[in-house]
């Protein structure tokens, strides 16, 4: 590598001249075992103002496997400025991310290595000719988790890959590896946490694929409680298992498959003749995977655990997005602690999820109250119990007709705004609630409404129409329904990717049920222009946000009953049980607080508007104004100061859409920030010419300039020093860029010199 200075490379070439040979001459295959610039992460979107905005996805420079499924090692690199070491701690967080023992950063010079197999001499500098191979790196990997020969050949199994290219997202991989390496030690009963719209059921595939191929289990139960999941389970994920494969239906058995999907109801019944699932033997199934594991399963007296205690030799794999944890049931006392979590927030920060912006609104009634005057009387002329009304009694003992009216126009005017075709779920009390406000509904968008039947629908578990319009509802493609009124039925199971908005009007004490609401909407889908979604808030629901639990693994929640929905579905809680309910339509009712909350960068809600959130996320690296301009003035290219604001949650998008898309980000800022009147680019551009800057250089030269300045007035040009403004029009009719820097400014430093010249009388008072 002789006449060539390591310092003056960049990153990139560090890598190819040093790094990458390194690797290739330890024994790693550079085409089967060596991968580049690895996206982990897909950059988490961060909206302000309605506006969404993708943050820096993370990636490793390399991640080394020993085969396509295995990952072992990450290999940072820096260029060589910077130590052996720079690198290293960047390294350590995208190793625990894929779940890797092993973690080297290097500047070209030489290796560093970070071993988490061993206890004593962690971290030791390797020359670049004793990186170590792919065999040593895998026994030591072996010998650190214990694998027998046998758990080798099931470990080492491929996943299902098709020619869509399509493979687990990093954390996927981590449940699938934990899983099968849990199922190698002899662990009967395992239990996954993945939040809603994470590819539970995709990692649930790839898990019992890996498993059904190597022949470790033959003969697999995937267990459901709602049709649509069976089906969407068989038709999707799990289509590549094709004529192995079975739905149990209309209570027939035939075993001749080996993939097994069921719906719990099918398989059991009070009565023993309907106990469908012994007709097969105790010892049939080898697997059982239990989807949603939350609910039924959980309980010791439910239908699924009476399914899984019968296969009781079998292994038994839990799946939930909520683990249930209280005095009354447990199913991590049945499947024992998580061998993984991959939990809502980190799916939001990792860009795999859609983040949400909440629209809390206070409602007087809801506030203080309502107490009847004596004897009165309701639409129907029920006497009205004297006593005092609060939310909690609103559409379950007491309908104001008024409030009702009041929450459906303030979801028509909100989707109006919007997007009237986004896909809404109304959660209310029950289904009586849910009809009213489908009425309501398409009082308050007619022009919508008129316009098809099922623009609003009520999808209750007693609507047969409603029912059959589910699966209209979830595909992004059908138009109709638009928007969907419920209770329970679509709380949880129902996959809605175009989902946009989330309205709560009904009570919700329960974190497990608040969870699952949540995540109806969490699922991002970027052709349909789904990338975050709103919750409009009536019931002070989303309080719930600031239970220090809301995020976690374990729920203390001892109100919410896992077997709700199977015991009554969509019923009305308030009917049948002697209560009348009264309904007044004479009770005037208003808005007294309302508030937007934005999810943060740090998974927290912020209750502030988009310019006092920008005040403050700016102010803590830059309390003063001079201190902004300096770090400004400094940096060499502006989209990189751009590029730091933004991943602190700072949009300048949406500051231009409230400030002004004539300014550029230094003015925004600037005026946002510090106070300081704007100036839009045009001026700026003026103010340049207006100075004596050009004067110092030749014809061509002034004229290359006052082009790029065009350039910044009209289009908003950030990075001058790039050298691609040199390739587009009129720039471009000057020359190449090479004949542009040589032959109009006689060399690259004299360019460069010119252009931040430019630049400093652009931002500064004088040139």
């Amino acid at each position: 590598m002789q006449g060539f200075d390591k310092r003056s490379m960049s990153e990139c070439e560090i890598r190819t001249k040093y790094i990458t040979p390194a690797i290739i001459d330890a024994g790693w295959d550079l085409h089967s075992q060596i991968r580049e610039e690895v996206n982990l992460t897909k950059g988490q979107f961060l909206v302000r103002g309605g506006v969404p905005k993708r943050g820096t996805r993370k990636f490793a420079d390399y991640v080394l496997y020993y085969q396509s499924n295995m990952p072992l090692a990450i290999v940072e690199a820096k260029d060589n400025t910077h130590s052996v070491g720079h690198g290293m701690q960047q390294a350590i967080e995208y190793a625990d991310m894929i779940d890797v023992p092993f973690v080297f950063s290097s500047n070209g010079d030489a290796f560093l290595m970070h071993d988490k197999t061993v206890s004593s001499g962690i971290e030791l500098e390797l020359s670049l000719d004793t990186f170590p191979g792919p065999s040593v790196l895998w026994e030591k990997y072996r010998a650190w988790k214990g694998f027998s020969d046998e758990a080798v050949s099931l470990y080492t199994k491929d996943y299902y890959s098709d020619a869509s290219g399509k493979s687990p997202r990093y954390y996927q991989v981590n449940a699938i590896n934990r899983t099968v390496e849990a199922i190698t030690k002899g662990q009967k009963r395992i239990l996954l946490v993945m939040a809603t719209g994470t590819g539970k059921t995709y990692t649930a595939f790839q898990v019992i694929w890996r498993l059904w191929k190597s022949g470790a289990k033959k003969r697999i139960l995937f267990l459901a409680d709602r049709n649509v999941l069976v089906d969407q389970t068989k038709n999707n994920d799990f289509r590549p298992f094709g004529n192995a494969m079975t739905k149990i239906k209309n209570r027939t058995v035939d075993k001749s498959f080996e993939v097994y999907l069921g719906l719990y109801q099918a398989l059991t019944g009070e009565d023993e003749s309907k106990k469908i699932f012994k007709k097969f033997s105790p010892d049939f199934f080898d697997l059982i995977v239990v989807d949603e594991c939350h609910r039924g399963s959980a309980a010791d007296d439910s239908a699924w655990r009476e399914i899984l205690d019968y296969f009781t030799s079998a292994t038994h794999i839990g799946m939930t997005a909520t683990p249930k944890e209280t005095k009354y049931v447990s199913n991590i006392n049945y499947f024992g602690e998580p061998v993984y979590s991959y939990s809502l927030k980190q799916g939001i920060e990792d860009g795999f999820l859609a983040p949400f912006r909440v629209f809390r609104i206070d409602i007087d009634r809801d506030l203080s109250g309502w107490i009847p005057e004596a004897g009165k009387t309701d639409k129907y002329g029920n006497e009205i119990e004297y006593r005092i009304y609060n939310q909690k009694d609103f559409d379950r003992e007491l309908i104001l007709e008024k409030r009702t009216e009041l929450v459906a126009g303030r979801i028509a005017d909100f989707m109006r705004k919007t997007d009237p075709y986004g896909k809404t779920i109304v959660f209310c009390e029950d289904i009586d609630h849910a009809e009213r406000m489908r009425q309501y509904l398409v009082n308050a968008l007619p022009e919508y409404a008129q316009k098809s039947k099922r623009y609003v629908m009520r999808i209750t578990g007693d609507s047969k129409d409603g029912k059959a319009e589910l699966d209209h509802f979830m595909m992004p493609e059908e138009r109709y329904p638009v928007i969907a009124t419920t209770s329970k039925l679509l709380t949880t199971g129902v996959d809605v990717q175009t989902c946009k908005l989330i309205v709560i009007d009904k009570q919700i004490s329960s974190l497990t049920e608040f969870k699952q609401i949540i995540g109806r909407g969490t699922r991002i889908n970027e052709e349909f222009g789904k990338k975050f979604f709103t919750i409009m808030d009536f019931r002070k629901a989303t309080e719930l946000f600031s239970d220090p639990d809301w995020d976690g693994p374990a729920l203390p929640d001892d109100d919410f009953d896992p077997d709700f929905e199977h015991k009554q579905k969509d019923t009305d809680p308030d009917q049948g049980d002697g209560r009348i309910r009264y309904y007044v339509n004479d009770v005037e009712v208003s808005v007294v607080a309302e508030r937007v909350q934005y999810y943060s960068a740090n998974g927290r809600l912020v209750t502030e508007s988009l310019k006092d959130f920008t005040k403050n996320a700016v102010a803590k690296d830059y309390p003063t104004l001079d201190e902004f301009l300096n770090h400004w003035t400094d940096a060499k290219r502006k989209s990189a100061v751009v590029r730091e604001l933004e991943e602190k949650g700072v949009l300048i998008d949406a500051l231009k859409e409230q400030v002004g898309a004539e300014y550029d980000p230094f003015d925004l800022i600037c005026h946002v920030v510090f106070d300081r009147p704007p100036l839009s680019r045009k001026d700026r551009a003026k103010k340049v010419r207006k100075q004596s800057y050009f004067d110092r250089f030749g014809k061509e030269a002034r004229e290359v300039l006052d082009a790029i300045l065009d350039k910044y007035s009209d289009e908003g040009l950030l990075d001058m020093e790039s050298m691609e403004v040199l390739r587009v029009d009129p720039i471009s009719s000057f020359g190449t860029p090479v004949e542009i820097i040589n032959d109009i400014f006689g060399g690259r430093n004299n360019y460069m010199k010119a252009i931040r010249g430019l630049e400093t009388c652009l931002y500064s008072a004088e040139c």
